[in-house]
């Protein structure tokens, strides 16, 4: 008789095969939770265990003598089973223990947990973990959908914005999709504008005073177009436009007029540096010679006869504003591109500059069809335009904040530096500076840095500055000769007080920045003079140890690299003045300094 055989399940050493992993659905769709349930307690049956064999993977059987239950094996009765017909493993016994109810009540917990998630994070007040979409100045922000599988779109309220989702609540959604399309076709020509009239990269590629400007330029060009259209139809009218005159004697009085003023141009381009001194007053004084040459060709009509002088002084009136307007167009520019991008900046420029004349033009042209040929109310209209023509292009330049410095704008600052030891904001000086011939237009603002003592120092001074002097007009002695030429042997300039003027001679090869610093030297010798009671006396006397020159220029060798070091932190351009000396240099021996 066969011995009865028992089958002895030791662990394997093998893992057991992996869980599938089951895809969570929103929990809002019951009917398919169900259908998962189901699926799963049909993956989940185990096979039934025949004695015959073993479990493939999961256990090994050996065989041995004992019961068939593997009682009488050693590890018979320790804390695991035999299994039985319909047992399958340990963890899947485990599961089907559980009931059915608590199962469910699992997958809905998890298949809401990434959407509970999603929510909190999307709601959260901290914005260190948004994602935001940078195109130029345009920024998106962009969450996450509630699996974390991909990122939407999101509105301004951090709630996602699909196309399609909308609450119409009272509205119809006919006027609901109305709006969206509106808005949609809104934004697609708001960015087509920005793309065609605002340098890439805006705000960020240009500096914080460009769209103010840019503003009232727009504004300013309109104007300016509207008075040349009724500048134009007066010049038509005077030369014998429908009155029957002779095409020939109209086109030579035309030419005539254009080529005199043409010379203006040339004449006044010599004064090519004094735009670069003092750009926005120069503008000012343009804008104004431009209108005063649209208001004499306005009245040619009334004076037929004088039509080519008075076409010729308003000629040179335009065309002499129109050379003051590109040259100082060129330094606003080179301030607003603070990425170095001055050929964008000047194209979007006059791109903005081809937008406000069509529509001056059209503008002028409706107007001029309601005026007609009376020359009084083409002067009523000329007027009105000229007043808003005027005030757009002041407030344009004094929204304009230059960063290099002239003589006045540098007195400002280092006449403050010398003051309480701190540099004025850009803002400041460009607010305080006078626009033209020292008149200062609009009411002063109110100064956090910049001291009523500075502001009269910096007045003082200019009126005082002589750059660029004769050394031959200030120098009485050969002592007082010997005396400068040995003080300032290491410097690209001599400075002296003379007869109430600081006269500054510089050496030839001198640069901007030597300017700067002889300018620095001239603003502590002032405070010297000012409140330390250093009076002035013979040049020997003060270019000697102690004297007013040897203290003052010891000081600025020593503080000049502080003081630029502190401008530029403060935004000022210190790599040298932007001044016109005199054109008259000298060279000290035979060298060339």
């Amino acid at each position: 008789m066969s011995m009865p055989q028992s089958f002895l399940l030791l662990p394997s050493f093998l893992p057991p095969p992996p869980l599938v992993r089951l895809a969570s659905r929103p929990p809002s769709s019951p009917s398919l939770t169900a259908l998962r349930f189901h699926r799963v307690d049909a993956k989940l049956s185990p096979p039934l265990l025949a004695a015959s064999h073993s479990p493939p993977g999961g256990f090994r059987g050996y065989c041995d003598s004992g019961g068939s239950d593997g009682g009488s094996g050693g590890d018979g009765g320790r804390g695991m089973d035999s299994p039985g017909p319909g047992d399958g493993w340990w963890w899947e016994r485990w599961l089907q223990a559980l009931h059915p109810e608590f199962f469910l009540l699992f997958l809905l917990l998890q298949s809401g947990a990434a959407s509970a998630l999603a929510e909190a994070l999307s709601t959260s007040g901290d914005d260190a973990g948004d994602v935001w979409e940078v195109r130029g100045g345009k920024r998106t922000r962009l969450m996450p959908d509630p699996t974390w599988t991909s990122y939407l779109i999101a509105g301004d309220d951090g709630t996602k914005r699909e196309d399609g989702d909308e609450k119409v609540g009272s509205i119809s959604k006919d006027l609901a999709a109305l709006r969206r399309q509106l808005g949609r076709s809104w934004r697609r020509y708001a960015e087509v504008a920005v793309h065609l009239l605002l340098p890439d990269g805006y705000p960020h590629s240009v500096s914080s005073d460009y769209l103010n400007y840019s503003l009232w330029r727009g504004v300013q060009g309109v104007a300016s177009q509207i008075s040349g259209v009724l500048s134009t139809q007066a010049l038509l009218y005077a030369v014998g436009l429908g009155k029957g005159a002779i095409p020939t004697a109209a086109a030579v009085n035309w030419v005539l007029k254009d080529g005199l003023g043409y010379l203006s141009k040339i004449m006044l381009s010599k004064f090519g540096r004094h735009f670069d001194v003092n750009p926005k007053g120069w503008r000012l004084f343009a804008d104004f010679l431009e209108n005063m040459a649209y208001g004499l060709e306005i009245l040619t009509p009334v004076f037929p006869h004088l039509f080519v002088p008075i076409g010729a002084a308003a000629g040179a009136g335009r065309s002499a504003a129109s050379l003051i307007q590109s040259a100082t167009r060129s330094c606003f520019y080179a301030g607003f591109a603070v990425q170095r991008n001055f050929a964008e900046v000047i194209a979007k420029g006059e791109a903005q500059g081809m937008v406000s004349k069509f529509v001056g033009i059209g503008l002028g042209i409706a107007l001029a069809n309601h005026i007609g040929s009376s020359v009084p109310l083409a002067l009523i209209s000329f007027a009105g335009i000229t007043a808003v023509h005027m005030y757009c292009n002041l407030k344009s330049y004094q929204s304009i904040q230059l960063r290099t410095l002239n003589p006045y704008r540098a007195s400002l600052v280092f006449s403050e530096y010398l003051l309480s030891g701190q540099v004025p904001s850009v803002k400041e000086v460009n607010d305080e500076e006078p626009l033209f011939f020292n008149l200062s237009l609009g009411a002063s603002r109110q100064s956090k840095i910049l001291s009523a003592e500075a502001k009269d120092a910096a007045d003082r001074i200019c009126r005082r500055l002589q750059m660029g002097s004769k050394l031959s007009e200030i120098i009485e002695s050969k002592e007082d000769a010997c005396a400068l030429f040995d003080l300032y042997k290491n410097e690209q300039y001599l400075l002296m007080d003379y007869k109430g003027k600081f006269c500054i001679v510089l050496k030839e090869g001198s640069s901007p920045e030597d300017m700067l610093k002889s300018l620095f030297h001239v603003n502590y010798l002032y405070w010297l003079e000012r409140y330390m009671g250093f009076k002035p006396s013979n040049v020997a006397s003060e270019c000697r140890p102690g004297g007013r020159l040897e203290v003052s220029l010891d000081y600025a060798q020593r503080e000049f690299s502080h003081v630029k070091h502190d401008g530029s932190d403060g935004g000022w351009v210190m790599d040298g003045l932007i001044a016109r000396p005199l054109p008259v240099r000298i060279r000290i021996g035979d060298g060339t300094s």
